[in-house]
């Protein structure tokens, strides 16, 4: 594909020759010839310098000097990711069937196109969406509700009563509806176990990252809205709600009965307290620890979690300490001088 083919096809503009063939697709440093690659964070800017990618997406506004051939497109980010589409590996296609090696029950509703890999266990009262993809060493448990065209990579595991919608991804080693951590301390000095009868409901366009874990509600409903991304090792516990379109990076917690509105975006190492209101649009930093609910819009960080501008002036302060105590001793010696001068004063 030229590149003149590919900007048609993104919505961009060439500046350079526009009938370069863009064959693969890699990062800046690691481009060779016939390689698009693409340029977001003024930070790389140095790397167009020696770049060998043959065509480089940029923004529209992008005003750096560069040898390669520019496509340029409202959002190179976006418009990678399109062209990944494009210039990628083919898609590995899963043919139609159950493997002889899997477990199906025999009142399991099969949709037309499904695919079930080897090993799979499917508990009674299950149903399966059509085109939907179970790989190898699945379990879905009893009555379990899969949409259509969903893919459950290697070892996911979904316990009994989960709803799961459409179009859904769910990566190696997920958990979803393991029991809620739940207990109560006896006079006995022992722990009693909560039941944990509820269920877990997963809307539509939802992505889960491997080994994530979505805990079961003790009553009613862990709620996952419609096109959540959820990363790899995020724990979700028992009761939470999720809004549409949030989306949740590795290593966070979310502790129960918590709800985090639409569109939230939760960093890495985030963790949230139990029964908490994350405000629509809401953005929470990278190991920050939200102690009490955040206003919609509102962008909090540090422990406890405050406002940002706030949390990073604190901090500023925080690196200033070793100077403030060095300045501190050098202020006592030159008070403790000053006091044995004075005391020889007649």
């Amino acid at each position: 594909m030229t590149a003149d083919e590919l900007a048609a096809r993104l919505g961009g503009d060439v500046d350079g020759d526009g009938t370069v063939e863009v064959t693969g697709l890699a990062s800046l440093a690691e481009a060779q010839q016939g390689d698009l690659s693409f340029l977001v964070h003024p930070r790389y800017e140095d790397a167009m310098a020696c770049t060998a990618a043959s065509a480089v997406l940029v923004a529209q506004s992008w005003e750096g000097d560069s040898t390669c051939t520019l496509i340029r497109v409202a959002s190179p980010d976006a418009a990678f990711a399109e062209a990944a589409a494009m210039l990628g590996p083919e898609p590995i296609r899963h043919e139609p069937g159950v493997h002889a090696a899997a477990v199906v029950a025999a009142d399991a509703r099969l949709g037309n196109g499904v695919c079930i890999g080897p090993c799979c266990v499917i508990e009674p009262g299950v149903s399966i969406g059509e085109r939907t993809v179970v790989m190898a060493c699945c379990y879905l448990g009893h009555g379990t509700v899969l949409g259509d065209d969903c893919t459950l990579y290697p070892h996911v595991s979904t316990r009994e009563r989960t709803k799961i919608g459409n179009r859904v991804i769910i990566h190696n080693g997920a958990v979803i509806g393991s029991d809620g951590f739940g207990y109560v301390w006896r006079q006995d000095r022992t722990w009693m176990k909560i039941p944990q009868v509820g269920t877990v409901e997963i809307g539509d366009d939802v992505e889960i990252g491997a080994n994530a874990t979505i805990d079961r509600a003790r009553f009613g409903k862990t709620v996952i809205g419609n096109g959540v991304k959820i990363d790899n090792l995020v724990q979700v516990a028992h009761n939470v709600r999720i809004g549409d379109h949030a989306a949740v990076a590795a290593q966070t917690g979310i502790a129960g009965s918590t709800s985090v509105g639409s569109r939230v975006r939760l960093g890495g190492q985030s963790g949230l307290g139990g029964h908490l209101r994350i405000g629509d649009g809401a953005v929470v930093g990278g190991q920050a620890g939200v102690l009490k609910d955040v206003p919609a819009g509102e962008f909090v960080s540090g422990y406890p979690a405050m406002p940002h501008g706030k949390a990073a002036k604190i901090h500023a302060h925080l690196m200033r300490l070793p100077a403030l105590k060095h300045r501190l001793a050098e202020l006592e010696r030159e008070t403790a001088d000053l006091k044995q001068r004075l005391e020889k004063v007649p």
